[in-house]
């Protein structure tokens, strides 16, 4: 796991975390995992993709997901996001693409949302890794107390972000978020188990550029190149 590499400012940011009992007791599950023989997802190199993608300063947009695609080649440390060669595109990502048409008139056809990351917009995922072939089978092991710490920093920063809550899972996780500060997004999950739900129509993508356009900040283009 040396290749592990995190934005010095997150580093700053996120010491005290770094240095806790629940790291600690998680650097050591994902040790004993790797030494076990199971496979991790994604790669080491990318467990911090989406930090690393959107240092402290620069985030404007915060979407939370829950956990790392389990499937080998897909996840790659954004939430929602695939690498470019994967098809078909998950269905989620599909419906929130389905939301983006209705809501811009943008089509996208790949799933790869590097490009969002390095506007601004901040992936995270509440838990970074994996067992391959195993969903949620990280949880509960640390991961949500260091991505607890990073919304919390996000929350105290004065600047306003935006910060969208997709489903139960995500609403409870962003519960602590200032809502008198922060522009808050709230739905149904884009799984099609939900979306149907309200998150169809719930124009998430012109809200959050009308926020930013308020904040005099520039708006993501959620146009994805093919």
């Amino acid at each position: 796991m040396s290749e592990i590499l995190l934005d010095d400012a997150w580093k700053i940011r996120l010491q005290n975390t770094f240095e806790s009992e629940s790291m600690a007791k998680l650097k050591s599950f994902l040790r004993s995992e790797k030494n076990s023989g199971k496979a991790i997802l994604p790669h080491s190199s990318l467990w911090f993709n989406a930090l690393n993608s959107t240092p402290p300063d620069a985030v404007k947009v915060v979407i939370l997901g829950q956990d790392p695609y389990p499937t080998p080649g897909h996840a790659h440390g954004l939430c929602f996001s695939v690498l470019p060669d994967v098809k078909p595109i998950p269905k989620s990502l599909i419906n929130i693409y389905k939301e983006l048409y209705d809501d811009l008139g943008i089509t996208n056809h790949s799933g790869h949302l590097q490009s969002w990351a390095e506007q601004g917009v901040l992936l995270l995922n509440s838990v970074l890794t994996v067992e391959s072939g195993q969903a949620n089978s990280h949880q509960a092991k640390g991961w949500e107390t260091f991505t607890d710490a990073i919304i919390n920093e996000l929350n105290n920063q004065s600047r306003p972000i935006a910060f969208v809550l997709w489903g139960a899972y995500a609403q409870k996780k962003g519960a602590i978020i200032d809502t008198n500060r922060h522009f808050v997004l709230r739905s149904p999950h884009p799984s099609p188990l939900s979306a149907y739900r309200g998150f169809f129509g719930s124009k998430p993508f012109s809200q959050i550029n009308q926020f930013l356009k308020q904040q005099n900040q520039p708006v993501i283009n959620w146009q994805i190149a093919d």
